[in-house]
């Protein structure tokens, strides 16, 4: 049984619904943004210039992880968990390390978009750990996104106050990197572990899960994984990694329209550009707004680290993590790593956290199985408080507090 290298179609009703979706998100964000642009035009700009970055670097990396995709670098991966793992928990491990390193590479919304259907196919042909392998792959993406700048747009909006390079971030976050990814995924195995335990020590037979009952997808391609290393490279070597990486995304993905291996559409489908241009609007009105205000600064300016970590965590919960770092750091913070916490791992709180929640809960519906929701939710809120503390620490250990 092959893993999905491509989603199945969504139902009418439900796509018109997630498409109509987007659009309003766009015209929000468009209209806020007209709104702060005739409020404080210096401001505005200000703002634009500080968050258009980080939303063409996330562009670039999404179509570098389709045409991965397609190349069957996901599917590969997911077959060899599936096929090899001795047990559940060895299933989940795997499947863990994939969603942290995805993520650091490729960004976290790449991750939840590319690899949930890998898990679901993994998760039923064992007959063991949906709900674990699914919870996982959002928390843990979440979790993950704080290593490198362009595993999270949240990281390359407050990088622009302090100007380093992929390498010198990754100096300070690897440490509370590790620990809020061994936390998190250490708290879902556990709660899930009688799910991990049961099920079939090998795939499954055919007809379970979707996909015909025939060998599994074979990586057919170099291209993706020349665009994942190019990525990789532009980001830890290079300040300001976004035109380039997009340059990377735009032409491997025109390489493959160009040969008539990839549709026009699907590219769109991806990108979801209406959601992307509703949330960058939002982000420059509350990047304007912080500008105007000193509110949020003044309050950050009273905080200590472990502060600032928990007021940017409730903040996304508000309103969403991208708009919350353009507010939160729209003048310099006092306590730049802190936040950054706050913001990449506070998301797992709630729904409203980030991009990668909608993201995740529309690949699932594609890949024909339920959402996990209520279940993630009460995850996230044991791992939250527990990974924050535990990269809160590391980061008072390398003096980065």
């Amino acid at each position: 049984m092959p893993l999905p290298r491509r989603h199945q179609v969504l139902g009418d009703s439900t796509r018109a619904w997630i498409t109509l979706g987007g659009w309003a998100l766009g015209a929000l964000g468009g209209t806020v943004a007209l709104v702060a642009w005739g409020f404080d035009g210096a401001g505005a700009r200000a703002a634009a210039s500080q968050v258009w970055s980080p939303f063409i670097l996330v562009a670039g990396l999404l179509l570098i992880g389709l045409v991965a995709d397609e190349d069957g670098l996901f599917a590969a991966t997911g077959h060899r968990l599936a096929t090899l793992a001795p047990n559940g928990f060895a299933l989940f491990a795997g499947a863990a390390m994939t969603i942290a390193v995805v993520t650091a590479l490729l960004n976290l919304d790449t991750s939840v978009v590319f690899l949930t259907p890998v898990l679901v196919y993994a998760a039923r042909s064992r007959g063991q750990g949906e709900v674990a392998l699914l919870a996982a792959c959002l928390l843990l993406s979440n979790a993950a996104s704080t290593l490198l700048p362009g595993s999270n747009l949240t990281n390359l909006i407050v990088l622009g106050h302090l100007h380093l390079s992929g390498g010198q971030f990754l100096a300070h976050m690897a440490l509370p990197w590790t620990v809020s990814v061994l936390l998190t995924g250490s708290v879902i195995a556990w709660a899930e572990r009688r799910p991990l335990r049961t099920g079939t020590p090998a795939p499954a037979a055919a007809g379970v899960g979707p996909g015909p009952p025939t060998e599994a997808a074979p990586v057919t391609g170099r291209l993706g994984g020349v665009g994942v290393l190019a990525a990789t490279v532009l980001v830890l070597a290079l300040r300001s990694p976004a035109l380039p990486v997009a340059g990377v995304g735009v032409v491997v993905i025109a390489i493959r329209l160009a040969r008539g291996r990839e549709r026009f559409d699907r590219v769109t489908e991806v990108l979801g550009l209406p959601v992307l241009i509703g949330l960058f609007g939002i982000a420059v009105a509350l990047g304007t707004l912080g500008r105007a205000w000193s509110g949020p600064a003044t309050l950050l300016s009273h905080l200590d680290g472990v502060g600032t970590a928990a007021v940017a965590a409730g903040s996304t919960v508000l309103v969403n993590n991208l708009p919350a770092a353009s507010l939160l750091a729209a003048r310099v913070p006092p306590h730049p790593f802190a936040l950054l916490v706050g913001l990449d791992i506070g998301p797992n709180l709630f729904v409203t956290g980030s991009l990668a929640w909608i993201l995740w809960w529309r690949t699932i519906r594609t890949s024909g199985s339920t959402a996990p929701v209520a279940r993630t939710i009460g995850l996230g809120l044991v791992t939250v408080p527990l990974s924050m503390a535990a990269a809160l620490a590391m980061l008072a250990v390398t003096g980065s507090l």
